[in-house]
């Protein structure tokens, strides 16, 4: 198949579209104008794949324009691209709507492309603060305007996709980790910090958490574009525990090495949710299962931070 994947140079954009390269897809690749994560795509696409991807530089605001390009055609969408997914932009009402509006002329080209399907990258944050076990049918209750603008999306987005005959996939995405991830993000600001031997100021970390590795993710991603059928499904690890559990882990695989200071931090945009994902669907419709355990990802993860001396990525 051929697949527009925007957002192809994030985080979870770039392991998708190298998943994609390796099941034997084509893949468009849509990345910013002169964003910084061209160099990570261009890092993990391997050299015999290079002729099965198609790099296009196009800000989202501009993405109607791959509709009037003579004789492209997909045969799906993977929409990963979304601005401010970072703690303080969630809050920001004006740059999660904008979201909504770009994320929806997406919708509109890949129809004109002639999709068939077209797969949403929504969060975990649609549901808000729960808890208990979420499953996909757990009302939506989002607390941060990211949560909001991804839950409104999804809502907007089903009734479009059924007017333009397109089959509409939408994931909820919980917490991800791995190479390549955000320079702040709390996995890899913990390895850093511990490699140190410095203090770890945190939070209470006290709620439920759950990790999921990147490349199970995108796994996840890919199956469910090709496998799976229309609807909504949580993408999240089998590991569910207190998160005080997987910093004290990190710790010990980085030596025991420096400390942890709990309480020192503040809650995060979606508040003091615990996040207890239910992947029943997901594994019943689909042949995928999350492979990594969260050690075998950390040591991955600090083999990559180790080899690059800015510490991580910038996506």
């Amino acid at each position: 198949m051929k697949i527009v994947v925007t957002g192809a140079g994030s985080f979870i954009g770039a392991a998708t579209v190298r998943e994609l390269l390796r099941r034997g897809h084509q893949v468009e690749a849509v990345v910013r104008p002169q964003s910084l994560s061209l160099a990570h795509l261009l890092e993990v696409i391997p050299a015999e794949k290079r002729t099965c991807v198609n790099i296009r530089e196009l800000d989202m605001k501009d993405i109607r324009d791959l509709a009037g390009e003579s004789g492209l055609k997909a045969d799906a969408w993977i929409q990963i691209a979304w601005d401010g997914a970072g703690s303080e932009n969630r809050r920001k009402r004006e740059i999660q709507q904008g979201n909504v509006r770009l994320s929806l002329q997406a919708v509109q080209t890949a129809a004109a492309l002639g999709c068939r399907r077209f797969l949403f990258t929504g969060s975990q944050a649609e549901y808000g603060i729960y808890h208990h076990l979420i499953d996909e049918d757990a009302r939506l209750a989002p607390v941060s305007e990211y949560g909001k603008a991804k839950a409104e999306f999804g809502r907007e987005a089903q009734a479009l996709c059924k007017s333009l005959n397109l089959e509409y996939i939408h994931t909820r995405i919980f917490s991800v980790y791995g190479p390549g991830d955000h320079f702040w993000s709390l996995v890899n600001e913990c390895l850093r910090t511990f490699q140190k031997g410095g203090i770890m100021r945190l939070g209470a970390c006290t709620q439920k958490w759950n990790f999921l590795y990147i490349d199970d993710a995108a796994t996840a991603l890919v199956c469910l574009l090709t496998e799976g059928r229309s609807g909504v499904y949580n993408i999240a690890g089998e590991d569910t525990r207190p998160l005080q559990s997987y910093i004290e882990e990190m710790h010990r695989i980085c030596g025991g090495r420096g400390t942890c200071a709990y309480g020192e931090r503040p809650q995060n945009a979606e508040g003091a949710a615990d996040l207890l994902p239910d992947i029943g669907k997901i594994c019943r419709e689909t042949c995928w299962r999350p492979e990594w355990t969260f050690e075998e990802g950390i040591h991955e993860t600090l083999h990559c931070l180790r080899g690059d001396p800015a510490g991580s990525v910038f996506v």
